[in-house]
């Protein structure tokens, strides 16, 4: 109980200070919006066209974007510049879009539209909670894998996919995947291209929204989904989504998405019956921002791992010097993207989110990095430590660490009465 009661102390203390500390969405801080201020003002008065002709303010241009932006985010994507869609803010808004045609019409080799039955679709946990609620809302049910190290679970993934025809894809982050910070692997690359689907309109719905986030100057960049299906001869199988709201300004970015030039014929012809054209002004502001920034999208990636990465290892500093060695939580230590995710190892992670908010630190709420945010566990805990300065993120981690320590000599004490 003198431990108990000691660590009550310190909660008590410290919710006194009335603090006001936040790590719970994945949001950039004011330095790195800083670094795009300098668009504001890149479209001068006699820039009313593009390099290659297109008239920035009227309609004509097409549904599929401006050729320069297509140009520039294709290779962001690592694909060829006819296999991209460029739209507006954001990749989620472009992937609902497709989410929805898909469910009154069906895809490219669809025989029906998908809500004709209950159509299924694999997520894996943890992870988004913005693509749980995106799916759940269109009526789709969720089909969970877990996450490893290594990407989604493939031997689930793929008896699932081979046996249920209901299950029409699967919707992942491949890059330092949301909340986990896992990359997928070559191998898993491979199997996802070629394994066998009961649905032969199955698609892998990609968002690869970290691909150039990283934290480290020898980041490992997998193999291509695109062309690895294609290469499997599945080249409709994948369709890949960036954007640039965590490299510009997060509310005003740039979405685009990859895919085969069939399913972006496709593609194109659905969303130029939703709007004429996409805002090219827009597209063309970030080009001219982005090709001209020095060293171009690395570059402008290399700045803003500058004033990350501090903050991440301030994570990594204070976890290990308050949790380590206790055997009360684990955590991941990704190379990039925007999240570390935490596991207590006792069944307390909503009891800690409690805990923390009372001593004055807002963490995403417990569960939702699972589907209908109910972590059947409730031992995961996301921590976005992107927008606060490091000296916040270092006493955030403080807190959230005393608070798993006393939820777990709370959980601890209970278990011993009972």
């Amino acid at each position: 109980m003198n431990a108990l009661n000691n660590l009550r102390e310190k909660h008590q203390a410290i919710k006194k200070l009335n603090l006001s500390l936040n790590i719970e969405r994945g949001q950039p801080g004011d330095e790195n919006f800083d670094l795009a201020d300098p668009m504001l003002s890149v479209l001068g008065i006699d820039q009313r066209k593009s390099q290659s002709g297109t008239d920035l303010r009227n309609y004509p241009g097409g549904a599929q974007g401006i050729p320069e932006a297509r140009a520039l985010f294709s290779s962001m994507l690592r694909i060829e510049k006819d296999e991209i869609i460029v739209g507006n803010n954001s990749s989620l808004q472009l992937m609902s879009q497709v989410f929805m045609w898909a469910m009154i019409r069906g895809l490219l080799h669809s025989d029906e539209p998908w809500c004709t039955k209950k159509a299924k679709m694999i997520v894996t946990v943890p992870g988004y909670d913005r693509h749980f609620l995106m799916l759940q809302q269109l009526g789709f049910d969720l089909v969970t894998v877990p996450m490893t190290p290594e990407g989604p679970d493939i031997q689930a993934i793929e008896s699932l996919a081979s046996s249920d025809p209901e299950i029409k894809g699967l919707v992942f982050v491949p890059t330092y995947s949301n909340p986990t910070g896992d990359t997928v692997s070559d191998r898993v690359v491979e199997r996802l291209a070629g394994m066998p689907t009961r649905a032969k309109d199955f698609t892998i719905f990609a968002d690869d929204a970290y691909c150039v986030h990283h934290l480290t100057d020898t980041p490992k960049i997998p193999k291509n989904l695109l062309k690895a299906c294609k290469e499997q001869g599945h080249p409709e199988r994948v369709i890949l989504y960036g954007s640039t709201s965590k490299m510009t300004y997060a509310g005003a970015g740039i979405g685009f998405l990859g895919a085969s030039q069939a399913n972006i014929g496709f593609l194109t012809k659905l969303f130029g019956y939703q709007s004429i054209t996409f805002n090219k002004l827009e597209q063309y502001r970030h080009v001219l921002f982005l090709n001209n920034y020095s060293g171009g999208i690395p570059g402008i990636m290399q700045r803003h791992a500058t004033i990350l990465k501090p903050k991440f290892e301030a994570v990594q500093r204070v976890l290990h010097r308050e949790l380590g060695g206790k055997n009360l939580a684990t955590w991941s230590n990704p190379e990039g993207g925007y999240f570390v995710s935490l596991d207590t190892t006792r069944p307390i992670a909503a009891r800690v989110v409690e805990l923390t908010r009372e001593a004055g630190v807002a963490l995403t709420p417990a569960g939702a990095t699972y589907p209908s945010g109910k972590d059947p566990h409730n031992r995961n805990i996301r921590i976005s430590p992107s927008r606060p300065p490091v000296s916040e993120v270092e006493k955030a981690m403080e807190i959230l660490a005393l608070c798993i320590q006393l939820a777990s000599e709370e959980y601890d004490t209970q278990q011993a009465r009972s």
